[in-house]
């Protein structure tokens, strides 16, 4: 193999792989006429992704993935070349030569199913900064480190929950298909940060998959089971209040930093206002007021202070609409007037103390 690279494109695809999978995993790397293709797989685990290149001869090889990333990331060059010279990799520059090792040389996995439906690349990626955000990082039940995918017609619906909050996110599919899978929320983040333009979604037997101009993603699937919003209680709603979700997050972190160890804070419903306040005996006392919209009864629900920043970051510049439900039901935000993706956050209610 014998092929001349724009250092920094090949850099992005190289590192954008390499996060993908596995620590210690080898990167194949082909190159044809069409240019290089940077590729990586395990057993549940695909990846692929294009980059510009001039070849001088055909070929492929497997080279340590850690050395290359950490290599390209710090060339001073605008091209490098790679040749292969007996077993290993050379990196040529014009004042600067660097070898890696091959690896041996198995066939890469398959890659993704048939595609059966696509989503614009922005959209996707900003429904899943939110819902992601709401899975498990870590969870004996794998049910809840992954995003649900499930396709209604022209709609396509993401849902992710830890058990303590829900968020769930609606976007137009941009051609019919059915899916109904649950992805690993980490996998399927760095994907949608990848993707750019149209991305092709597919589905196979225990497999899901994107793709895109110059990329894809495959991975094994996980037991969908019962994560669904159908699972949370939300007809009982007693008080609406709207209100600028930056102002409610802003005093959130005021107040927040005298409320006491467990950092729960409650919202105190009054007519046309809400009330933060906390104390600790070692910090002093705060309390801040805001002005809002306020329907119905003056139920007042205490949270856990980071997860109602979280849930308010996701309303970032819009003004948020919470339904608050009576006792210990989730209290439910959107925004007030919802864009393109229509999302949903369930935020469940802590017991003040």
């Amino acid at each position: 193999m014998d092929v001349t690279a724009p250092a920094h494109r090949l850099s992005a695809a190289v590192s954008a792989a390499s996060r993908l999978l596995p620590a210690r995993a080898g990167l194949r790397l082909r190159a044809g006429s069409a240019g290089l293709t940077v590729a990586g797989s395990d057993p549940d685990l695909t990846v692929r992704f294009d980059c510009p290149a001039a070849t001088h001869t055909d070929g492929s090889v497997v080279v340590p993935a850690a050395p290359l990333v950490e290599t390209l990331k710090v060339l001073d060059a605008e091209l490098v070349r790679l040749v292969v010279e007996g077993s290993r990799l050379a990196l040529r520059l014009d004042n600067a030569r660097f070898a890696l090792p091959l690896l041996p040389d198995t066939e890469a996995a398959a890659g993704p199913p048939a595609q059966v439906s696509e989503v614009d690349g922005a959209a996707f990626a900003s429904a899943l900064r939110v819902v992601a955000g709401t899975a498990a990082k870590d969870d004996p039940l794998p049910l809840f480190t992954g995003v649900r995918l499930q396709s209604a017609g022209d709609r396509l619906t993401l849902t992710a929950s830890d058990r303590y909050r829900m968020a769930v996110a609606r976007l137009p599919l941009l051609s019919p298909g059915a899916l109904d899978v649950l992805v690993p929320a980490a996998l399927l983040s760095e994907a949608a940060r990848q993707a750019r333009g149209r991305v092709g979604l597919h589905v196979g037997p225990g497999r899901f998959g994107v793709s895109w101009p110059g990329g894809l993603v495959g991975t094994a699937v996980l037991d969908a089971g019962f994560l669904s919003e159908d699972s949370i209680q939300s007809g009982a709603v007693d008080t609406t209040v709207t209100l600028a979700a930056d102002a409610l997050a802003a005093a959130v972190r005021r107040v927040g930093v005298y409320a006491e160890d467990r950092r729960v804070l409650t919202l105190e419903v009054g007519d046309a206002q809400v009330r933060l306040a906390s104390a600790r005996q070692d910090t002093g006392e705060a309390e801040e007021t805001l002005k809002a919209d306020v329907t119905g009864g003056r139920t007042s629900p205490s949270f856990q202070a980071r997860y109602l920043l979280d849930a308010l970051q996701a309303f970032g510049g819009e003004r948020v609409v919470l339904s608050i439900q009576p006792g210990m039901r989730a209290c439910i935000l959107r925004a007030a007037e919802p864009g393109e993706v229509e999302l949903t956050y369930y935020l469940m209610p802590m017991l003040s103390r």
